[in-house]
Protein backbone atom coordinates (compact mmCIF):
# COMPACT_ATOMS: atom_id res chain seq x y z
CA UNK A 1 0.00 0.00 0.00
CA UNK A 2 2.65 2.59 1.14
CA UNK A 3 4.56 1.09 -2.61
CA UNK A 4 1.12 2.63 -4.44
CA UNK A 5 0.94 5.55 -2.36
CA UNK A 6 4.38 6.58 -3.40
CA UNK A 7 3.94 5.88 -6.55
CA UNK A 8 0.87 7.98 -6.65
CA UNK A 9 2.45 11.07 -5.01
CA UNK A 10 5.43 10.67 -7.65
CA UNK A 11 2.96 10.65 -10.31
CA UNK A 12 1.03 13.93 -9.22
CA UNK A 13 4.76 15.17 -9.52
CA UNK A 14 5.73 14.04 -12.96
CA UNK A 15 1.89 15.20 -14.12
CA UNK A 16 2.44 18.49 -13.01
CA UNK A 17 5.98 18.49 -14.93
CA UNK A 18 3.94 17.41 -17.89
CA UNK A 19 1.02 20.20 -17.81
CA UNK A 20 3.30 23.07 -17.69
CA UNK A 21 4.78 21.77 -20.32
CA UNK A 22 1.39 20.67 -22.28
CA UNK A 23 -0.22 24.50 -21.08
CA UNK A 24 2.29 26.19 -23.21
CA UNK A 25 1.89 23.60 -26.14
CA UNK A 26 -1.47 23.79 -26.31
CA UNK A 27 -1.84 27.37 -26.18
CA UNK A 28 0.82 27.74 -29.14
CA UNK A 29 -1.01 25.22 -30.95
CA UNK A 30 -4.62 26.37 -30.50
CA UNK A 31 -3.80 29.71 -31.32
CA UNK A 32 -0.99 30.17 -33.51
CA UNK A 33 -1.78 26.56 -35.33
CA UNK A 34 1.88 25.99 -35.21
CA UNK A 35 3.24 22.15 -34.04
CA UNK A 36 6.26 23.62 -32.44
CA UNK A 37 8.78 20.32 -31.89
CA UNK A 38 11.50 23.03 -30.32
CA UNK A 39 8.86 23.45 -27.16
CA UNK A 40 11.36 20.79 -25.20
CA UNK A 41 14.58 22.53 -26.22
CA UNK A 42 12.90 25.68 -23.80
CA UNK A 43 12.57 22.98 -21.64
CA UNK A 44 16.28 21.98 -21.23
CA UNK A 45 17.46 26.00 -21.80
CA UNK A 46 15.05 26.50 -18.33
CA UNK A 47 17.55 23.84 -16.84
CA UNK A 48 20.44 24.95 -18.09
CA UNK A 49 20.19 28.34 -17.20
CA UNK A 50 18.85 28.30 -13.94
CA UNK A 51 21.31 25.59 -12.27
CA UNK A 52 24.01 27.67 -13.98
CA UNK A 53 23.08 30.79 -12.09
CA UNK A 54 21.94 28.56 -9.30
CA UNK A 55 25.73 27.67 -8.79
CA UNK A 56 27.00 31.01 -9.34
CA UNK A 57 24.94 32.86 -7.11
CA UNK A 58 24.06 30.01 -4.40
CA UNK A 59 20.62 30.72 -4.60
CA UNK A 60 17.60 28.46 -5.51
CA UNK A 61 15.44 31.60 -5.72
CA UNK A 62 18.10 33.54 -8.07
CA UNK A 63 18.09 30.30 -10.32
CA UNK A 64 14.92 29.94 -10.67
CA UNK A 65 14.46 33.58 -11.89
CA UNK A 66 17.28 33.10 -14.23
CA UNK A 67 15.96 30.44 -15.55
CA UNK A 68 12.13 32.07 -15.67
CA UNK A 69 13.82 35.19 -17.67
CA UNK A 70 16.26 32.73 -19.70
CA UNK A 71 13.18 31.19 -20.82
CA UNK A 72 10.79 34.35 -21.90
CA UNK A 73 14.33 35.80 -23.69
CA UNK A 74 14.96 31.96 -25.55
CA UNK A 75 10.66 32.18 -26.09
CA UNK A 76 10.85 35.43 -27.78
CA UNK A 77 13.64 35.06 -30.28
CA UNK A 78 12.78 31.42 -31.56
CA UNK A 79 8.99 33.48 -32.05
CA UNK A 80 10.39 36.39 -33.56
CA UNK A 81 13.49 34.13 -35.59
CA UNK A 82 11.92 31.14 -36.51
CA UNK A 83 7.86 30.99 -35.65
CA UNK A 84 6.61 34.10 -36.98
CA UNK A 85 8.00 32.86 -40.51
CA UNK A 86 5.63 29.97 -40.30
CA UNK A 87 2.68 30.93 -39.41
CA UNK A 88 1.23 31.05 -42.81
CA UNK A 89 3.09 27.74 -43.70
CA UNK A 90 1.91 24.09 -43.24
CA UNK A 91 2.60 21.76 -41.09
CA UNK A 92 5.30 19.31 -42.22
CA UNK A 93 7.05 23.11 -42.66
CA UNK A 94 6.78 23.70 -38.88
CA UNK A 95 8.12 20.18 -37.92
CA UNK A 96 11.20 20.49 -39.72
CA UNK A 97 12.31 23.70 -39.14
CA UNK A 98 11.61 23.44 -35.12
CA UNK A 99 13.65 20.00 -35.44
CA UNK A 100 16.01 21.54 -36.42
CA UNK A 101 16.03 24.16 -34.12
CA UNK A 102 16.27 20.96 -31.82
CA UNK A 103 19.37 19.68 -33.48
CA UNK A 104 21.03 23.65 -33.15
CA UNK A 105 19.54 24.04 -29.44
CA UNK A 106 21.50 20.90 -28.69
CA UNK A 107 24.57 21.54 -29.86
CA UNK A 108 25.18 24.93 -28.33
CA UNK A 109 24.71 23.65 -25.10
CA UNK A 110 27.01 21.12 -25.46
CA UNK A 111 29.56 23.94 -27.18
CA UNK A 112 28.65 25.47 -23.97
CA UNK A 113 28.33 23.24 -21.09
CA UNK A 114 29.97 20.15 -22.64
CA UNK A 115 28.34 16.20 -22.66
CA UNK A 116 28.40 15.59 -18.76
CA UNK A 117 25.38 16.71 -16.82
CA UNK A 118 25.22 18.99 -14.53
CA UNK A 119 24.20 18.53 -11.20
CA UNK A 120 21.15 20.61 -9.44
CA UNK A 121 21.14 20.75 -6.15
CA UNK A 122 18.38 20.70 -4.02
CA UNK A 123 17.82 23.57 -1.77
CA UNK A 124 18.53 22.83 1.96
CA UNK A 125 15.84 23.33 3.66
CA UNK A 126 14.32 21.38 1.04
CA UNK A 127 16.74 18.34 1.34
CA UNK A 128 14.78 16.49 3.91
CA UNK A 129 11.58 13.52 3.90
CA UNK A 130 8.37 14.76 5.49
CA UNK A 131 6.33 12.16 7.13
CA UNK A 132 2.70 12.03 5.40
CA UNK A 133 1.41 9.70 8.41
CA UNK A 134 1.07 5.47 8.03
CA UNK A 135 4.72 5.30 7.90
CA UNK A 136 5.12 6.85 4.60
CA UNK A 137 8.15 9.45 4.51
CA UNK A 138 8.16 11.44 1.11
CA UNK A 139 10.67 13.87 -0.43
CA UNK A 140 10.45 17.66 0.45
CA UNK A 141 11.40 19.04 -2.56
CA UNK A 142 8.44 16.84 -4.50
CA UNK A 143 5.97 17.62 -2.32
CA UNK A 144 7.27 21.81 -3.49
CA UNK A 145 7.49 20.93 -6.93
CA UNK A 146 3.45 19.57 -6.77
CA UNK A 147 2.61 22.71 -5.24
CA UNK A 148 4.20 24.45 -7.22
CA UNK A 149 2.76 23.13 -10.37
CA UNK A 150 -0.47 23.14 -8.72
CA UNK A 151 0.42 27.07 -7.73
CA UNK A 152 1.03 27.39 -11.82
CA UNK A 153 -2.04 26.00 -12.92
CA UNK A 154 -4.15 27.95 -10.59
CA UNK A 155 -2.69 31.27 -11.59
CA UNK A 156 -2.82 30.11 -15.19
CA UNK A 157 -6.71 29.23 -14.46
CA UNK A 158 -7.24 32.68 -13.49
CA UNK A 159 -5.50 34.10 -16.55
CA UNK A 160 -7.13 32.29 -19.01
CA UNK A 161 -10.95 32.80 -17.62
CA UNK A 162 -10.27 36.03 -15.36
CA UNK A 163 -8.77 38.54 -17.29
CA UNK A 164 -8.56 40.47 -20.63
CA UNK A 165 -5.66 38.86 -22.27
CA UNK A 166 -7.49 35.07 -20.90
CA UNK A 167 -10.55 36.23 -23.29
CA UNK A 168 -8.69 37.32 -26.03
CA UNK A 169 -6.74 33.83 -25.73
CA UNK A 170 -10.01 31.94 -25.06
CA UNK A 171 -11.15 33.82 -28.46
CA UNK A 172 -7.92 33.26 -30.54
CA UNK A 173 -8.16 29.28 -29.76
CA UNK A 174 -11.64 29.57 -30.88
CA UNK A 175 -11.42 31.69 -34.18
CA UNK A 176 -8.41 33.25 -35.40
CA UNK A 177 -9.60 34.96 -38.07
CA UNK A 178 -12.62 36.55 -35.94
CA UNK A 179 -10.40 37.89 -33.24
CA UNK A 180 -7.95 39.73 -35.65
CA UNK A 181 -11.06 41.30 -37.74
CA UNK A 182 -12.10 42.70 -34.56
CA UNK A 183 -8.92 44.75 -34.63
CA UNK A 184 -6.79 43.15 -32.16
CA UNK A 185 -3.19 42.91 -32.71
CA UNK A 186 -2.99 39.53 -33.50
CA UNK A 187 1.20 39.23 -33.75
CA UNK A 188 1.45 41.06 -30.25
CA UNK A 189 -0.86 38.26 -29.07
CA UNK A 190 1.03 35.55 -30.97
CA UNK A 191 4.11 36.62 -28.98
CA UNK A 192 2.65 37.15 -25.71
CA UNK A 193 1.27 33.06 -25.67
CA UNK A 194 4.33 31.89 -27.13
CA UNK A 195 6.90 33.23 -24.62
CA UNK A 196 4.02 32.49 -21.68
CA UNK A 197 4.92 29.22 -22.80
CA UNK A 198 8.42 29.32 -22.89
CA UNK A 199 8.30 30.51 -19.18
CA UNK A 200 6.24 27.59 -18.00
CA UNK A 201 8.42 25.15 -20.22
CA UNK A 202 11.85 27.05 -18.95
CA UNK A 203 10.00 26.71 -14.92
CA UNK A 204 9.65 22.94 -15.25
CA UNK A 205 12.82 22.63 -16.43
CA UNK A 206 14.66 23.91 -13.35
CA UNK A 207 12.41 23.04 -10.74
CA UNK A 208 12.91 18.95 -12.49
CA UNK A 209 16.64 19.59 -12.57
CA UNK A 210 17.44 18.08 -9.00
CA UNK A 211 14.71 15.10 -10.23
CA UNK A 212 15.39 13.94 -13.63
CA UNK A 213 19.05 14.98 -15.39
CA UNK A 214 20.19 18.19 -16.66
CA UNK A 215 21.78 17.08 -19.98
CA UNK A 216 21.84 17.99 -23.38
CA UNK A 217 18.69 16.16 -25.34
CA UNK A 218 16.60 16.03 -21.56
CA UNK A 219 13.76 18.00 -23.43
CA UNK A 220 13.56 15.13 -26.27
CA UNK A 221 12.81 12.75 -23.58
CA UNK A 222 9.51 14.54 -22.09
CA UNK A 223 8.43 16.32 -25.61
CA UNK A 224 6.57 12.98 -26.52
CA UNK A 225 4.62 12.49 -23.34
CA UNK A 226 3.91 16.18 -23.40
CA UNK A 227 2.27 15.80 -27.07
CA UNK A 228 0.28 13.01 -25.88
CA UNK A 229 -1.20 15.24 -23.05
CA UNK A 230 -1.97 17.43 -25.50
CA UNK A 231 -4.05 15.08 -27.89
CA UNK A 232 -6.00 13.59 -25.46
CA UNK A 233 -6.56 16.43 -23.44
CA UNK A 234 -8.09 18.56 -26.83
CA UNK A 235 -5.80 20.90 -28.98
CA UNK A 236 -6.44 24.26 -27.16
CA UNK A 237 -7.63 23.57 -23.95
CA UNK A 238 -6.28 24.47 -20.94
CA UNK A 239 -8.55 22.26 -18.90
CA UNK A 240 -8.31 18.88 -20.88
CA UNK A 241 -4.47 19.49 -20.83
CA UNK A 242 -4.36 19.81 -16.49
CA UNK A 243 -6.76 16.71 -16.15
CA UNK A 244 -4.67 14.47 -18.94
CA UNK A 245 -1.57 15.78 -17.06
CA UNK A 246 -2.36 14.34 -13.75
CA UNK A 247 -4.12 11.21 -15.17
CA UNK A 248 -1.03 10.67 -17.43
CA UNK A 249 1.45 11.06 -14.76
CA UNK A 250 -0.12 8.64 -12.70
CA UNK A 251 -0.32 5.74 -15.27
CA UNK A 252 2.87 6.23 -16.41
CA UNK A 253 4.24 6.00 -12.68
CA UNK A 254 1.65 3.54 -11.49
CA UNK A 255 3.29 1.14 -14.55
CA UNK A 256 6.73 1.95 -13.97
CA UNK A 257 6.78 1.59 -10.14
CA UNK A 258 3.84 -0.92 -9.60
CA UNK A 259 3.28 -3.23 -12.41
CA UNK A 260 6.66 -5.08 -11.99
CA UNK A 261 5.93 -6.15 -8.09
CA UNK A 262 2.24 -7.73 -10.02
CA UNK A 263 4.11 -9.48 -12.47
CA UNK A 264 6.58 -11.37 -10.30
CA UNK A 265 3.66 -13.03 -8.59
CA UNK A 266 3.01 -14.74 -12.43
CA UNK A 267 6.39 -15.10 -13.98
CA UNK A 268 10.06 -15.55 -13.22
CA UNK A 269 12.12 -12.07 -11.62
CA UNK A 270 13.55 -11.45 -15.51
CA UNK A 271 11.02 -12.16 -17.65
CA UNK A 272 8.39 -10.05 -15.27
CA UNK A 273 10.95 -7.17 -15.58
CA UNK A 274 12.07 -7.23 -19.08
CA UNK A 275 7.86 -7.55 -20.11
CA UNK A 276 6.38 -5.01 -17.71
CA UNK A 277 9.38 -2.50 -18.85
CA UNK A 278 7.80 -3.28 -22.59
CA UNK A 279 4.31 -2.45 -21.30
CA UNK A 280 4.79 0.81 -18.75
CA UNK A 281 6.48 2.57 -21.84
CA UNK A 282 3.89 1.45 -23.85
CA UNK A 283 1.35 2.61 -21.44
CA UNK A 284 0.35 6.43 -22.24
CA UNK A 285 0.49 5.84 -26.01
CA UNK A 286 -1.75 3.02 -25.61
CA UNK A 287 -4.09 5.88 -23.62
CA UNK A 288 -3.37 8.14 -26.81
CA UNK A 289 -4.27 5.38 -29.56
CA UNK A 290 -7.61 4.68 -27.77
CA UNK A 291 -8.55 8.09 -27.45
CA UNK A 292 -7.53 8.59 -30.92
CA UNK A 293 -10.08 6.03 -32.08
CA UNK A 294 -12.91 6.79 -29.61
CA UNK A 295 -12.75 10.63 -29.30
CA UNK A 296 -10.42 12.01 -31.48
CA UNK A 297 -10.66 15.42 -30.67
CA UNK A 298 -10.06 14.48 -26.89
CA UNK A 299 -11.18 15.66 -23.47
CA UNK A 300 -12.45 18.91 -23.96
CA UNK A 301 -12.68 21.29 -27.20
CA UNK A 302 -10.53 23.94 -28.29
CA UNK A 303 -10.51 27.09 -25.44
CA UNK A 304 -12.34 25.04 -22.58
Amino acid sequence: MLLILEQLLNGLQYGVTLFLLAAGLTLIFGIMGVINLAHGSLYMIGAFVGVYFGAMTESFVLGMIAAILGGAAAGLALEALVVRRLYARDHLDQVLATFAVILIANQVIVLLFGRQPLFAPIPEALSRSIDLGAGLQYPAYRLFVIAAGLGVAALLYVLINRTRVGMLVRAGSTNRDMVRALGVNIRALYTAVFVLGAVLAAFAGFVSGPIYSVEAGMGERIILATFVVVVVGGLGSIRGAFIAAMVLGMIDTLMRGVLPELMRLVLPPSEADALSAGLASMGIYLVMALFLLVRPQGLFASGN
